[in-house]
């Protein structure tokens, strides 16, 4: 389960990592209760769910932007100086709004300004990050290495939404949270500099060329490996990556939970989401019916949520629901970056992330704006159907995508 661990330059970005995923956390749940502090008001006590859809939409509309652009970087240039760029950036954001938070003069559009520079941030990092880790482990250790990263991504998102729970109650408010998540980027910062780099398996940078982009595109398009996961993902992210955003509601407005109480939904998701990444650690091959199996579930799960009756069944809903939502993103991260060359690697996972997060733009909104109209049972209900159908257009597009390029029909196994 942890065999990548062995390998000293991967064992300190993951030890670097954990403090500042925890940090992210902290202030990914202080963010949602900034935003509905901001919003109240004498006509909305509880704060605006659109606001906060707007929010999380703002994050990842760059993605969606200019995602795929962030891959190409990727192949061009050393992986390495690029993540530690992105996480010093990163970290004075977070310092810029902890700053007007504690001062009081934060507001909504403030907030709004930083999700969407974080998210031009992550159009470069995230992609970087994510074929950074070949070069830490190599391609036997790659798919446990995946499933470990998003182990201690979870791990962190048990712990972060609870603690700040606690310390928003403790502190007095939002604006330290901002302040400590700076001062954890300091983690990974420094493992990314004092890595050996003697000992990374670095792919040979892909000199400028006209058509790298386009390149890309069709090197997904005429490689059903890469095709269905990607798509699948491109569906099934539309509405998790707003997830977060629905337990906020959900807790606030449906169970009249504190900012201690919903940090405590969030970690009972994430615990759910931690199992189902040790789980594929342990796994030591990827089938493509696991992947249906947890887009399906997830669907399922997050209608069983939405209809819940009572706060601890909410909350026990919350774990499968992890489970099968974290066994999707793990399974289709590793199976594409093992079907992918590594000159192209950086490009298809600028796709593969621009997919992953570049559905919350519509995906946030629209959930946001179900809610406003019937309440977050249903928005949350129809994330879960259209979770559903989606992955049934995955399969349809991949087959159809699939016939006009010359390759065979889908066959789920």
């Amino acid at each position: 389960m942890f065999r990548s661990l062995r390998v000293r330059n991967y064992r300190m970005f993951a030890a670097g990592g954990t403090v500042s995923n925890i940090g992210t956390w902290l202030q990914r749940t202080a963010q949602d209760w900034l935003v509905l502090d901001l919003t109240a008001g004498p006509g909305n006590a509880h704060g605006s769910a659109a606001a906060l859809g707007t929010a999380t939409a703002l994050q990842f509309l760059p993605m969606l932007l200019f995602g795929m652009f962030g891959g190409v970087l990727a192949d061009r240039y050393p992986k390495r100086p690029i993540l530690i760029g992105a996480q010093t950036l990163m970290a004075g954001l977070a310092l810029t709004i902890g700053i007007l938070t504690m001062t009081g003069t934060a507001q909504v559009w403030h907030v709004y300004v930083m999700a969407f520079l974080l998210g031009m941030i992550s159009c470069v990092e995230v992609p970087t990050r994510q074929a950074f880790v070949v070069e830490m482990v190599g391609r036997a250790d790659l798919p446990n290495a995946i499933a470990l990263n998003s182990s201690i991504f979870n791990l962190a998102r048990v712990v972060g939404p609870a603690l700040a729970g606690v310390l928003i109650y403790v502190l007095g408010g939002t604006g330290p949270i901002f302040l400590i998540n700076a001062l954890t980027f300091g983690g990974v910062i420094s493992s990314l500099i004092f890595m050996r780099k003697a000992e990374l398996n670095v792919a040979e940078p892909v000199p400028r060329a006209k058509g790298q982009l386009r390149e890309g595109l069709r090197y997904v398009l005429q490689h059903e490996e890469l095709l269905m996961p990607v798509l699948l993902i491109a569906f099934v992210s539309m509405f998790s990556q707003s997830f977060s955003m629905s337990i906020a509601l959900m807790a606030r407005e449906v169970f009249g939970a504190g900012a201690s109480s919903f940090g405590l939904a969030s970690s009972m998701f994430a615990v759910g989401a931690l199992g189902g990444a040790l789980l594929a650690a342990r796994r030591a091959r990827l089938s493509r019916k696991v992947l249906f199996a947890g887009a399906i579930g997830f669907g399922l799960f997050q209608i069983a949520t939405g209809v819940a009756p009572f706060y601890p069944a909410y909350l026990l809903l919350l774990i499968p629901t992890g489970i099968a939502l974290i066994t999707i993103n793990t399974v289709a991260n590793a199976s594409v970056q093992l079907a992918t060359s590594p000159e192209m690697r950086g490009r298809v996972m600028g796709i593969y992330m621009l997919v992953f997060t570049g559905g919350a733009p519509v995906g946030a909104p629209l959930i946001g704006w179900l809610s406003e109209l019937g309440g977050p049972r249903t928005g949350v209900i129809l994330s879960g159907v259209l979770v559903l159908v989606g992955t049934g257009l995955a399969v349809l597009m991949t087959r159809l995508i699939s016939s006009r390029v010359g390759r065979p029909a889908l066959a789920v196994a």
